[in-house]
């Protein structure tokens, strides 16, 4: 009898279960240290991102000129910058902006990339040859450049930059998928799923989407840290955030504004940028190495 890989025949019973792949996944990222450091580094950013704002003790947009560039005390852990606001709590409420903004882009790549690269791996021809050739073209537009282009048409804000930065994220996951719904088109139960008369969406979306989902979710975490880099990059410039809001990109801009009279502003945003990516490059060399060692002993 024709077995597919989630331990189900063609026809949808269960013939032997297997590990699923995130229980897979996580078994695999435990025995990696640096993996496991890295994964609790981003639940830490993940924890403040969602209550850290409920936590800090004072408005992270309150003014108070009389505290104007204060350093680092006992009183503001992290100083203040030129308007008196408290850096600490700033750099908490940055924290959930920052990561709602990487998000964003990630979410939007995904919905653009993953389901035109399914229908390209799947239908092949001349399908594929059109989906092909319009990525490619996406491919060669810098993100930077479009995102600049379309807050110049929209006007600035961080969600349409984030959306254009998700556009450009788009053809990296579509050439995933598309290779990985190629490699899965020719397995068995897939063939056997067509010749019981299977719809092609569901051939697509129950058969061959779980297959793809290894790979995509490696691209998915490095995706983060490029979109954390963008979104600094564009709130740098001004065209991120708009104020009294803040990211880890704008808070940057602050300390470069006044970095001869308070350089400390600069290390507290330059290094949570710095972490969190190297975090997120982490976990997807570790899920690359585990997905790499579950494919050899297969």
């Amino acid at each position: 009898m024709l077995q597919r890989r989630d331990g189900r025949t063609p026809g949808g019973r269960a013939a032997a279960t297997e590990p699923g792949v995130l229980r897979t996944l996580l078994a695999g990222l435990t025995r990696d240290r640096l993996t496991l450091v890295a994964l609790a580094f981003l639940a830490l950013v993940t924890f403040v991102a969602l209550i850290g704002p409920l936590l800090v003790r004072t408005d992270p947009n309150a003014l108070n000129l009389r505290f104007a560039l204060q350093p680092p005390g006992s009183e503001f852990w992290l100083g203040t910058d030129d308007l008196g606001r408290d850096q600490l709590s700033r750099l908490v409420s940055a924290t959930r902006v920052t990561m709602v903004a990487a998000t964003e882009a990630v979410l939007i790549s995904l919905v653009i990339g993953l389901p035109f690269g399914l229908v390209a791996g799947f239908l092949r021809g001349r399908v594929d040859a059109v989906l092909s050739r319009l990525n490619d073209a996406l491919m060669s537009v810098p993100a930077l450049l479009l995102a600049i282009a379309v807050v110049a048409v929209v006007g600035p804000g961080l969600t349409t930059s984030m959306f254009a930065i998700g556009i450009v994220f788009s053809p990296s996951i579509f050439r995933i998928v598309r290779g990985a719904t190629v490699a899965v088109r020719s397995e068995t139960y897939v063939e056997a799923a067509i010749a019981t008369g299977c719809s092609p969406v569901r051939i697509m979306f129950v058969h061959v989407l779980r297959n793809t989902f290894p790979p995509v979710l490696v691209q998915v975490s490095l995706l983060f840290g490029i979109a954390m880099i963008a979104e600094a990059n564009l709130s740098f410039l001004g065209l991120g955030v708009t104020p009294p809001q803040a990211s880890w990109g704008s808070l940057l801009r602050g300390a470069f504004d006044n970095f001869y009279a308070a350089p400390y502003l600069m290390f507290a945003p330059g290094l949570a940028i710095a972490l969190t990516v190297l975090a997120f490059s982490q976990l997807g060399d570790g899920l690359r190495t585990v997905i790499g060692d579950s494919k050899e002993t297969r």
